[in-house]
């Protein structure tokens, strides 16, 4: 039981008080900066300097809901536009607790330090089905990279999207690429064998994978495996680099039932310990090894706009659905609708045909 001398924390009820160091005028001050109206040009013009705080603020205008922010967000991604497309991107899956963090913290350090690379990591978290909300923890995990000036490091919940990214994760790209970053690292949510939707926005895709998690049946399994360009085998030091190693060899016996790939590249197995920053610089020669062959055979450039078409086809979509769910008289209906639902009144099928009638009509 909980006494007045010794209360526990989950007892407290009262809102933290304002801090005495923050004055009435430094309040106004912030609220002020806060209305002030955004100058699109001049965030645009920042962006393309490399400020990396005018890039958090324009991904966090292009990750808005807000209708009124649309025509700014275009404007924006129009800007950026010419001065994309110059970067790796590389995509980064594997199921939670592989060491994607503590992996993309070495790698992207490695090509900092190594090769004077200008490094975006755009982390997508999980979102709860329950609360709604997202841990966003990347930068306290990555607590080295994040203090590298040539770093920038971007933490994003992934909301209702499907496929292990975030619904804005295209756009972001394209800013992070404005802004000067060649190598883009997107790390997804890591939900597993669903998690394929950032293959159609990445050059390069690598899947991390442990040391006894599943045998060779499990590693010819159809979806996510058949898409990796390598399968690196990460926490491969101590007790766990023999069975590392023969997970290794079991993963390639499985690479060879694949057909060969669009891209005549071979998908590679590697070892790493990102713990010991082991593997890592053989990871990279190898993507330079993939990005130098496929921008031979053109299959680099061709996968580049067979993406853009696919984005093109998701765009209309998104678009589609937020002009259906914004209507004033479709909100309208559509909570008629549930109401009729929940009193068995109509069904699912019928109350959506209605409501598309309706939305046809508008």
């Amino acid at each position: 039981m909980c006494t007045a001398k010794n209360k526990s924390a989950l007892s407290e009820n009262e809102s933290p008080s304002t801090p005495k160091s923050i004055g009435q005028k430094s309040a106004e001050r912030i609220k002020a900066l806060r209305k002030k109206k955004l100058d699109i040009n001049q965030l645009l013009k920042d962006i393309l300097n490399g400020n990396k705080t005018a890039l958090s603020r324009g991904i966090t205008l292009v990750e808005s809901k807000n209708i009124k922010h649309t025509q700014p967000v275009n404007t924006l991604i129009e800007g950026c536009l010419p001065h994309a497309n110059q970067s790796v991107r590389i995509g980064i899956t594997g199921v939670p607790g592989v060491g994607k963090s503590t992996f993309i913290e070495a790698f992207g350090n490695y090509l900092i330090e190594e090769y004077g690379k200008k490094v975006a990591v755009l982390a997508v978290d999980p979102t709860s089905s329950v609360s709604h909300g997202s841990i966003l923890g990347d930068k306290t995990r990555m607590e080295e990279l994040v203090k590298q000036e040539n770093a920038f490091i971007r933490p994003t919940a992934s909301g209702d999207s499907l496929g292990g990214v975030a619904q804005k994760t295209r756009e972001s790209i394209i800013l992070c690429e404005a802004a000067g970053f060649d190598t883009i690292l997107i790390e997804t949510v890591g939900v597993g064998q669903s998690e394929t939707m950032v293959h159609s926005m990445t050059d390069f895709f690598l899947l991390l994978k442990l040391a006894g998690a599943g045998d060779e049946l499990q590693g010819i399994k159809r979806g996510i495996m058949e898409m990796a360009d390598a399968i690196v085998i990460n926490k491969a030091d101590g007790d766990n680099l023999k069975p590392a190693r023969q997970a290794k060899m079991e993963f390639k016996k499985a690479l060879h039932l694949y057909p060969i790939k669009s891209s005549e590249w071979k998908p590679k197995v590697l070892l790493s310990s990102a713990l010991q920053q082991k593997g890592i610089s053989a990871i990279w020669e190898m993507i330079e090894t993939y990005v130098t062959s496929t921008q031979e055979n053109n299959y680099f450039f061709h996968n580049r706009k067979e993406q853009n078409k696919f984005w093109l086809l998701q765009t209309i979509n998104e678009q589609l659905k937020s002009n259906f769910y914004n209507q004033p008289e479709i909100k309208v209906a559509l909570q008629q609708q549930l109401l009729a639902i929940e009193n068995n009144e109509t069904t699912p099928f019928e109350a959506a045909n209605y409501l598309l009638r309706k939305a046809k009509e508008l």
